[in-house]
């Protein structure tokens, strides 16, 4: 399934990987076709390690999200440049809408077992048009915003995520 970002830095596309991480692609379709990520934001921007969004918007508002989904990191895929991953807290099943896109190979990131500190991040899709837009983030200037580091200096939108037919 292929994911259509419509944002004020240009567009990009995400297939989700539905055979390897099943229920974390059905999760990030089912906020897609809810029209959640319509008008958040990347608030979380560091070259060189990933750009994060999904969750907060332009206000720093943080959103209500369904329930926490189980993790699904040691699917065997890489956090790797241009992957797209689950953000989540300490908890390793804690993720819910917020993802982020990696752009460096952060293998440190990957699952290595299923403990607190082994459990890795899930990936679930990959970049696979406008890596273009994705390296245009990643450089952008960041500051602190509301009580958050790294947050991008000049607000970048997601004004419409969408399946891309």
């Amino acid at each position: 399934m292929n994911i259509l970002f419509e944002t004020t830095k240009g567009n990009f596309t995400i297939t989700l990987d539905t055979e390897n991480a099943p229920k974390t692609s059905a999760n990030f379709a089912e906020y897609v076709k809810a029209e959640f990520f319509n008008d958040t934001i990347f608030h979380r921007v560091i070259n060189n390690f990933m750009i994060q969004g999904g969750g907060f918007t332009e206000d720093m508002k943080q959103k209500s999200c369904n329930a926490p989904i189980k993790n699904e990191a040691n699917n065997g895929l890489s956090n790797k440049i241009g992957s797209v991953a689950m953000a989540r807290t300490g908890d390793p099943h804690s993720a819910t809408a917020q993802f982020f896109i990696n752009v460096n190979d952060n293998d440190f990131l990957n699952h290595t077992s299923e403990t607190s500190q082994g459990w890795g991040y899930a990936v679930f899709g990959e970049v696979t048009d406008g890596m273009d837009v994705i390296n245009q983030i990643k450089t952008v200037a960041t500051g602190n915003k509301s009580g958050h580091q790294d947050v991008p200096v000049e607000t970048i939108i997601m004004t419409k995520v969408s399946i891309k037919e």
